[in-house]
Parts: structure tokens; C-alpha cells; sequence
């Protein structure tokens, strides 16, 4: 039975924009969608010049030649911007092309498409298109077709960690030293397992929830720490985290390797039937259809362990530590403290923080390379069909902080957790130019769109008006599309928090009053409560990037500021609380509840009135007694 006390509504979404491309109208081009994860677009040296003109980042050192090269050949989006700073979360809202606030899912909860508010995730429309549909690698979008049923919307589906490592490859795998509890990080019992390269593997206790390891314990765990010369994060709540290391395996048999040689696999299987690495009998793709291939890469997540070969050409490169100082803290409202103690690095040598930034840029450096080859394979495959094809290379499903904010780690709202790139190549290139660069404002509800207008769907059609993103095409060929602000929310770490940026600032505010997933009756429950709370309860925070770009001072509570950011939690709370919000609890087939109060908010638009608007440069760092 459904709980909705106010109507529900169909997801109107004006905004969704199609290009008409210039393949032939019978003709599907291959399809294949890159994702990496926790993956910093500054690692990507064609990324870094078109944004400061130098090929190194602001901290230092970084190697693409091939990501550079996919770049010279189409689109690249610099400012794109994920709508959920976690894996699970963000991304769902790629494969189904909606906000979280619109398609229910805020944290690690497993979905599923029975409540008849969802739409397709975009591999079943492309399924249904016509479409040879497979996802290799790591996906985490937790969505399945019916409850309690497991993640099966894809026709072929390898997940990197379960296959790969039950067959004893891929390097070094743990089963998490740290789990939510309640909404709550807490210990569990927790094991790491190393395969070596001649075949024999070592595993070893990491953890135990109600005790501390044992001397012997604690001992072969040293001992693989040593051996490997792991690098944990020790000043955080989650000290099983691998924030260093080099990789167990070489650089053709680690985890995101072989994932790289399963798709090639897949490829080179057209039409019958094979085995995977892992044991697994699988179909390859019929060779008269189109195939759509998300290829999922773990890399540069946690464990941060490049292959020492990688490791080699970055263990004496320098770099410029992020500043950072106890006055930001200051400055956090109590959410944003919550996210820093889960994620710090005070406390941290100097020394281990720089092999921290090494090795992670290693490891994205290593991750060029199997893009290149994975790039290579599927040009390769669609040449012998003799169709076209559309590349879309997600770069990050977020981002990851390397010491901004004083953390090693993402769910913020600071731009370090928020901003990727993507880049797109298609062998249609008057739709997307070779070497083009784009700036304006994308978001990653745009992936869906752009991928189902890319297989010649038309989006405009009112079967598709779910969509809450536009087809990058139509702003790569400036098409008038615009939007003034990017948003977001999730709900991990800290509780329900909601972002939106401009050019010019960057707000969040806390906009639910607990950290539970939603359950019923409590549905979209007392809705208002971050509209009209106390100001300190609702955890502001607003950065003047004019002139603070590097958001080091959150000015929402001073004087000269507290007009202006009472005016963003009221257009941010009123477009992710009133504009089509669904809160659904998954533990059931259908009960939701879906909150317009505020229907039409997401106007795209950012009218602040000129006498909220501070002058650059005029700030009074006084906090205001509220």
C-alpha cells in the first residue's frame, strides 16, 4: 500500500535537452561508459591546463598521456560536478539520471524498482533499445528489480571484488575493518587477504568489534604492513583504511588489470559462449547488435596500492602539502566536524601524508594506462563491426581529498569531494568536436541523458521526462542550455546534507534532523524542519569562492553574511525538501512518500538580491551572537 499524504507527481523535468546526431537513424553506436573511483581530476594533466595552464596540479606531479589523449579526441567538461559525494549514491544517480532527493536513495541503501515512482537505470533502456548490455567491474549502485532480490538489471554483470578474489586474484582484498551501524561508524570483525603472484595467499584478522587483536594478531598484521609498507589511517575512527602501499601483484595482475583483460575478454567473445577469469561461464556479446559496456574501475579507492612499478616513478617526486589549520575547523558547523574527525590527517607525519599524495597519484597514473588499453580494445571491436562509437569517461564518481579541509577522504561539500570531469569521444565528431573544452556547469544526472541520446533514443519524448539531466551534446554544441548552480545531498557520516554551488559560492546545510535511513511512518515527516529551524541547528556553511576559492573560512554565521546565506538555505531547502522529494522506505515494496511543497524550485536560476551580496574582500571574521 502506498503512504503518500500529498499526491503524487510524474518528475517534470523541462530541462532534459537532446542533440540530434549525425549517425545514420537506423544506426546504434557501441557504447562504452568509463568509471573510476575516489579519482581527483587534477591526476589528469590535460585537465590541469585547460583549468591553470600547467600540466601538474597544485600539489604536484601527476602522468596521463592516455586520458590525455581521450581528451585531445572529443569533449572534455571541467567543472561537472557529482550529485552525491559517495560511491553508492552517486552512482545511482548516473544510471537512473535523477537527483537523490528525486530517486530516494541518499546513502548505501539497496533499491530496488518496484515502487511505481522509479524509471529505468539507463542499461535497461539501452536494453530495450536494442542493446548488448554488460557492466565489468565495479559498479555499487546497489539497484535491483525487485526487493530482496540482488543487483541483476544487467544482462552480464562481473563484479571486480566477489569473483576475482574468491578465485585468489587480484592482490590485496579486505572485508572492511569499519561498518554503519544504525547510521553510526563502528569496528567489526574484519579481514585483509593477500594473493601473491605464485599463487599462495595469507590472511590475517584486521579487526575484531568487541576486542583488540590478540599479540599474534596484531603481529602477522604487522608483518604484512611491513612487507608491503601499508600505510594506514591511523587519526580516524576507520584506521583500516589503506591511505599508501605498493600493490602484492604486478601491474598485469592486479584487480582493476584483470578487470581491463575481462572486458577485453568479453570483446573478443562476440557471439559465444567463455569463461571468465574467475571460473565463471558468461556469453559474450551478439556481434549484430550494439554493445553498451560499463566498465567499472576500482582504482585509485582505497586500498591505495599502485604496482611497484608505477610506485617507482613517484616515490621521490615532490610535492606541496595542502595548507590547512585548526581556524577551519573553528569555522565548522557541527556536521562538518563530524565528517573531519571520520576523515582526518592531523596528527599525521609530514612524511606519511606526502607518501599518501605519491602513492595515490601512482595509482591514477597506472589507472591511464588500463584505461588506454581498455579505450584501445573497444575502438578496435567496433572497427570490426564497422560501427561507430561513443566513449563517456566519467572521471571520478567523486572526488577525494589529499589534505584539503585537513582530510584523506570525500562525503564533503568542499570542492575536492564534488568536482570531476567527463570526457566524451565519438567518431561523430561534429557533435562532439576533437580537443573542444567546456566549462559551463555539468552535473551527473547529465550521464543518463547523454548516453541515452548518444544510442539515438529520443529524450524528449515524454517516456523520458524523469530525467532530471540534460544530453551533454546539447551544451558541447551550445545549444542554449544553462544552469546557474549544481546541487546535491546525501546522507552518510554525518546525516542528511544538502549542497549547492554557484560560480561565486558554495553553500551546504544539514536538511533532515536525523541520520536513520528513512523507515515508515516516518515518510518526508515534519518536511520544513531545515527551512524554519533554529540557524545553528541546521548546520550552515557558505564559502565567498571570490575570495576564498580554496573554501578555508565558512563565513554563514558572520555578520556581514548571514543575510545572504539564510537566502540559500531557503532556495536550496526549498528545491531538495518541496521539489518532488521522495523518501521511500526499502524495506518495503511501495511505501513512499513524496513531498512538492515547492514544486518548480529547481528553476536552475540564482537571483540573489544585490543588497544580500557582501563586496569581495569585505568580511568581518566576527561571528554574529545568534
Amino acid at each position: 500500500m502506498i503512504k503518500t499524504t500529498i499526491s503524487k507527481i510524474a518528475f517534470v523535468t523541462t530541462l532534459v535537452v537532446s542533440s540530434t546526431y549525425s549517425f545514420a537513424q537506423n544506426e546504434q553506436p557501441n557504447i562504452l561508459w568509463i568509471i573510476t573511483d575516489d579519482h581527483r581530476p587534477d591526476s589528469v594533466q590535460a585537465y590541469n591546463r585547460a583549468t591553470t595552464g600547467k600540466s601538474e596540479s597544485a600539489l604536484g606531479y601527476v602522468s596521463s598521456p592516455n586520458i590525455d589523449k581521450l581528451a585531445a579526441e572529443g569533449v572534455m567538461f571541467t567543472r561537472a560536478y557529482n550529485n552525491s559525494p559517495a560511491c553508492g549514491p552517486s552512482r545511482t544517480s548516473m544510471h537512473t539520471g535523477r537527483y537523490p532527493f528525486r530517486n530516494g536513495k541518499y546513502a548505501w541503501e539497496h533499491t530496488h524498482q518496484e515502487a511505481d515512482f522509479t524509471r529505468p537505470a539507463v542499461s535497461q533502456s539501452l536494453r530495450d533499445a536494442g542493446y548488448n548490455t554488460a557492466i565489468i567491474g565495479k559498479h555499487h549502485h546497489g539497484i535491483s528489480e525487485k526487493l530482496g532480490e540482488p543487483s541483476t538489471i544487467f544482462d552480464f554483470a562481473l563484479e571486480y571484488n566477489r569473483d576475482l578474489h574468491r578465485a585468489g586474484l587480484g592482490g590485496l582484498y579486505s572485508t572492511g575493518s569499519h561498518g554503519l551501524t544504525d547510521g553510526v561508524l563502528l569496528r567489526q570483525d574484519a579481514t585483509e587477504t593477500v594473493f601473491y603472484p605464485d599463487g599462495t595467499k595469507k590472511q590475517y584478522v584486521l579487526s575484531k568489534a568487541d576486542r583488540n587483536l590478540s599479540a599474534e594478531e596484531e603481529a602477522i598484521k604487522t608483518s604484512v604492513e611491513d612487507e608491503f609498507d601499508i600505510l594506514r589511517a591511523y587519526t580516524r575512527i576507520n584506521t583500516g583504511l589503506i591511505l599508501g602501499g605498493v600493490n602484492p601483484q604486478p601491474a598485469n595482475k592486479t584487480v582493476d588489470a584483470l578487470i581491463v583483460e575481462e572486458f577485453e575478454n568479453h570483446l573478443a567473445n562476440a557471439s559465444q559462449s567463455y569463461t571468465t577469469l574467475a571460473g565463471k561461464k558468461v556469453n559474450g556479446p551478439d556481434a549484430s547488435k550494439p554493445v553498451f559496456v560499463n566498465l567499472g574501475f576500482h582504482l585509485p579507492h582505497t586500498p591505495v596500492l599502485p604496482p611497484k612499478s608505477y610506485r617507482d616513478k613517484f616515490k621521490d617526486q615532490p610535492y606541496k602539502l595542502p595548507e590547512f589549520s585548526a581556524e577551519e575547523v573553528g569555522s565548522f558547523p557541527t556536521q562538518l566536524q563530524q565528517i573531519y574527525n571520520e576523515s582526518k590527517t592531523d596528527g599525521m607525519t609530514e612524511q606519511d601524508k606526502l607518501q599518501a599524495v605519491r602513492d595515490y597519484y601512482a595509482f591514477t597514473a597506472f589507472g591511464d594506462a588500463l584505461i588506454g588499453e581498455a579505450v584501445d580494445a573497444f575502438k578496435a571491436y567496433s572497427a570490426k563491426q564497422n560501427r561507430e562509437y561513443l566513449i563517456v569517461f566519467t572521471v571520478g564518481d567523486h572526488g577525494w581529498h589529499l589534505g584539503e579541509q585537513g582530510m584523506m577522504a570525500k562525503f564533503g561539500p568542499w570542492k575536492q569531494s564534488l568536482n570531476g570531469a567527463v570526457i566524451v569521444v565519438s567518431s561523430d565528431k561534429k557533435t562532439y568536436p576533437a580537443g573542444k573544452v567546456v566549462d559551463e556547469l555539468v552535473e551527473y544526472v547529465d550521464l543518463a541523458p547523454t548516453l541515452l541520446a548518444g544510442a539515438n533514443i529520443d529524450i524528449r519524448t515524454a517516456q523520458y521526462d524523469y530525467l532530471d539531466g540534460v544530453d551533454l551534446a546539447s551544451i558541447a554544441k551550445d545549444e542554449g542550455f544553462s544552469r546557474e548552480y549544481i546541487l546535491g545531498e546525501m546522507n552518510l557520516v554525518s546525516g542528511h546534507r544538502a549542497y549547492l554551488r554557484t560560480e561565486n559560492f558554495a553553500f551546504s546545510m544539514r536538511t533532515r534532523d536525523r541520520r536513520e535511513p528513512a523507515t515508515t511512518p516516518y515518510l518526508n515527516d515534519d518536511i520544513t524542519w531545515a527551512l524554519t529551524a533554529h540557524p545553528l541547528k541546521v548546520d550552515l556553511a557558505l564559502y565567498d569562492l571570490r575570495v576564498d576559492p580554496l573554501e578555508r573560512q565558512n563565513v554563514a554565521y558572520t555578520v556581514e553574511y548571514l543575510k545572504l546565506a539564510e537566502w540559500f538555505r531557503q532556495k536550496l531547502g526549498r528545491i531538495v525538501l518541496g521539489d518532488g522529494r521522495v523518501e521511500m522506505d526499502w524495506n518495503t515494496v511501495n511505501n513512499y512518500n513524496i513531498s512538492n511543497f515547492a514544486d518548480g524550485a529547481d528553476d536552475k536560476k540564482i537571483n540573489i538580491p544585490n543588497d544580500l551580496i557582501p563586496q569581495p574582500g569585505v568580511t568581518n571574521p566576527q561571528r554574529f551572537n545568534l
